[in-house]
């Protein structure tokens, strides 16, 4: 109500001449006085999408939303008088971006590969209600204000403690607590071990109420960290940031826990301490609260530097030890129950406020359980401790329990639907194993059940990363190769997408022969991997134990054992495995101590100035992204810039695209949802290669131009030659390559042979036009060109 549209040239395929009247449409608002007045201009503008010519549009935003302008203390050196009326923002253009992401998904396919050829389930995930109970409303304690859930709030969790009294109290509310607490991993390593880390913010958020309001006695959901931060950024083009804030929004009440890397972060390399520190000061501040701080070898110096910088941002400090070996084993004795007794009582000295045991290959027996816990237990009465395994052999449930029984304070479960296998042990058997006992949990058997059928459905959806295309069932010969559970999977996909499938077993065997062979290390990221590039090497290359020793000088071994020999992640356990190091190394450099000691201090001021010179869009968390993975964070930026918030398209849409004749909905944000219906797809290619995709969005036909891939390499499509820009040579008339004579970096002189051309039988020298250096070669033998065709650039 209240606005006039008066049509002038507005209408799709309208000549807009620079030589006369260039109005569109003339838009009149009406209302009680001119505040009120100016609310409904602004709207109406912010809703009016024009493509195809620049309006003024931006700059009438800027001036209804002046408060000189709303006063009418205006006069005619207002705009003089205000420069920053011309700071026009840029269109995001959400929509438009949108359709280009669905158009080029429809034309060259997923823009995340696929790990296999199932494809996602065409199903919508039923998402269990909350019950609206209104006597609940006002629990919430102030600290719990960020949250974000619809209709009432959910009750208070142990994150209240946290906010108001500190970790120290936190800890000591854990270690008071009668029952068994459980931390929930479904919303990260139970998607990293089955399905390739590849879930979803989309789907993760649409639960995240439930969870808050059916789930508040959990001691804490991991649900950041890890590999989910690069992947996030890597493969599924949302910002792990955001995933982390929403994710906060929508669950004020339980604790959040992440996985840190010590001194490397979450990335797979060293980094500045500074990095370190400022990654953790900025995760607590979107919304981080518990830290599981571990060094992939142990390495007592990179898990300290970690625990600083997840203590000093104000975090809760678990420390994790982890586990490899069989403490229950006496012929196993390098990793005895005294070399885990002494690392605790380091890390205890060095501050920790929980102790974790993290058995990542799932290698941690009942009996074994229970000797290390009761170790633990009695030398340090006061510190809670927490147990994280994989089911990777079908013993978790039984080794859980065996350490509750021992004395643990927190076990690490996920929903039974995300359980099993090279996840964790399953949340809802170990729920109903401890009801009416003195360790019980406190959940509700029936809420797991609604939990899991979420998951039960949603992991559909996931189906081209599903773990178990390849992996059937559990497998205790984990007992033997000890691979971390999230590695098992990934090996056992590349071997079935290389089609040597049969040879997964000889990996296994591999594995565990390059561990012996590295000194028995412990193995989680990253010095899994650099047993598990040792295996594939082997494998590869049909090489046993005696032959890697006996070859070691004369053999190129990988990047990440070499990396691994000269001290780049760490000293392991007892030091490196002589000679083989020395002979692998030779007279290469290494590292000595700590290896991030030694690096100089990040530059965030000026890493923030190059990153806002190529992304002027990029925020400070985007600066942090870019510390770790800089490429990745570029790449991400790139795409975003280009197909928009594609994490508010459902899974299906965004991994395969829609069938021709689809409607759906995506919002974009609160109060914006899209309505997107896909019509057509043109069989034709235009001269460029593009193929035209149709689109109804809320009511109006669009189309988007996508360029082909395939089909463009069967198309002749080459630059052009600029013949106002100095220093560029094309092609003088239509040939073939014959012979390039000059490379990029060559100097030449003025007239100098740089190309022969070949046509109608007619051979054609193409000299230099400048003198100079070459910059480009835009040409390789037999090409065939037309003329004007870009040959090269001379500088």
């Amino acid at each position: 109500m209240g606005i006039r549209l008066d049509g002038a040239s507005a209408f799709a395929g309208a000549i807009i001449s620079p030589y006369y009247d260039s109005l569109l449409v003339k838009v009149i608002a009406h209302a009680g006085d001119l505040q009120a007045s100016a609310a409904k201009m602004n709207r109406a503008l912010r809703e009016f999408r024009v493509r195809g010519v620049k309006t003024n549009i931006p700059f009438l935003l800027n001036v209804l939303e002046n408060q000189k302008f709303l006063s009418g203390t205006l006069d005619t050196y207002f705009i003089d008088e205000n420069p920053q009326l011309f700071h026009l923002p840029q269109s995001l253009n959400r929509a438009q971006k949108l359709l280009n992401y669905i158009g080029t998904v429809l034309v060259n396919g997923p823009s995340t590969p696929l790990a296999t050829k199932l494809k996602p389930a065409e199903i919508s995930p039923h998402i269990p209600e909350i019950p609206i109970d209104y006597s609940t409303r006002g629990a919430s304690s102030e600290s719990d204000s960020e949250g974000d859930v619809p209709g009432p709030e959910p009750p208070q969790g142990f994150r209240h403690i946290l906010k108001a009294q500190g970790p120290e109290a936190f800890a000591k509310t854990v270690r008071n607590h009668k029952g068994l607490l459980l931390m929930d991993t479904t919303f990260r390593d139970a998607h990293q071990s089955l399905l390739a880390t590849r879930v979803r913010s989309h789907d993760l958020l649409s639960i995240s109420p439930y969870v808050a309001h059916n789930f508040s006695q959990l001691y804490s959901m991991e649900n950041w960290g890890g590999a989910t931060f690069d992947v996030a950024l890597r493969f599924l083009h949302e910002c792990p940031w955001e995933r982390l804030e929403d994710m906060r929004k929508q669950i004020p009440n339980i604790p959040f826990q992440m996985l840190l890397r010590g001194a490397n972060a979450v990335g797979y390399t060293n980094y500045p301490d500074n990095v370190v520190f400022k990654f953790c000061e900025l995760s607590v501040q979107v919304g981080m609260d518990i830290f599981r701080v571990f060094d992939s070898l142990n390495y007592l110096p990179n898990l300290v530097l970690g625990m600083e910088a997840a203590g000093k941002a104000g975090g809760v400090v678990e420390a994790a030890i982890s586990y490899t070996g069989d403490v229950s084993d006496p012929t196993r004795k390098k990793y005895d129950l005294k070399y885990y007794t002494n690392l605790a009582d380091e890390l205890v000295k060095a501050g920790t406020h929980i102790l974790c045991i993290k058995d990542m290959a799932g290698l941690l027996k009942p009996a074994a359980a229970r000797l290390l816990i009761t170790a633990l237990r009695d030398k340090h009465p006061d510190v809670p401790i927490h147990i994280h395994t994989h089911d990777t052999a079908g013993a978790g449930v039984a080794s859980m329990l065996a350490c509750a029984e021992a004395g643990a304070d927190v076990v690490d479960v996920a929903v039974d639907s995300m359980s099993g296998m090279t996840s964790q042990p399953s949340m809802g058997a170990i729920v109903a194993c401890l009801q009416g006992s003195k360790l019980d949990t406190g959940l509700n058997l029936s809420n797991v059940s609604e939990y899991s059928a979420y998951w039960e459905q949603t992991r559909t959806l996931y189906a081209p990363f599903e773990c178990t295309t390849t992996m059937k069932s559990g497998n205790a010969d984990v007992y033997l190769s000890e691979i971390p559970g999230g590695q098992y999977t990934n090996l056992q996909f590349q071997a079935y997408s290389l089609g040597l499938e049969e040879f997964f077993e000889d990996v296994k065997k591999a594995y565990r022969e390059a561990n012996l062979l590295l000194g028995d290390i412990i193995k989680v990221t990253p010095s899994s991997k650099v047993v598990g590039d040792l295996a594939q090497f082997m494998v590869q290359n049909k090489l046993s134990a005696d032959d890697v020793l006996s070859k070691a000088e004369e053999l190129s071994f990988p990047k990440s054992v070499i990396e691994f020999l000269q001290g780049f992640i760490g000293e392991p356990y007892q030091g490196f495995p002589e000679p083989f190091r020395s002979k692998v190394l030779k007279d290469m450099p290494r590292v000595s101590g700590r290896p991030g000691a030694s690096l100089a201090l990040l530059d965030f001021d000026k890493l923030k100035v190059e990153l806002k010179e190529k992304h002027p869009f990029s925020t400070d968390r985007d600066v942090m992204s870019a510390a770790l993975y800089p490429q990745v964070t570029d790449d991400y930026l790139t795409f975003h810039e280009n197909f928009g918030p594609v994490d508010k398209l459902d899974t299906r849409i965004f991994l395969t695209g829609p069938k021709v004749g689809e409607e759906f909905e995506v919002t974009i944000e609160k109060g914006k949802t899209l309505g997107i219906k896909t019509l057509a797809m043109a069989e034709d290619l235009t001269p460029n290669g593009e193929r035209e995709v149709f689109f109804e969005m809320n009511g109006q036909l669009r189309s988007v131009f996508i360029k082909d891939k395939e089909a463009v390499k069967e198309l002749h499509i080459h630059p052009k030659a600029d013949k106002n820009v100095k220093g560029q040579v094309g092609a003088p008339m239509p040939g073939s390559v014959i012979d390039i004579r000059v490379a990029v970096g060559d100097r030449v002189e003025k007239g100098a042979a740089l190309v022969v051309l070949s046509a109608m039988k007619m051979e054609m020298v193409v000299q230099a036009p400048v003198a100079g250096v070459i910059k480009s070669l835009d040409i390789k033998p037999n090409m065939k060109l037309e003329g004007d065709d870009l040959l090269m650039t001379i500088e």
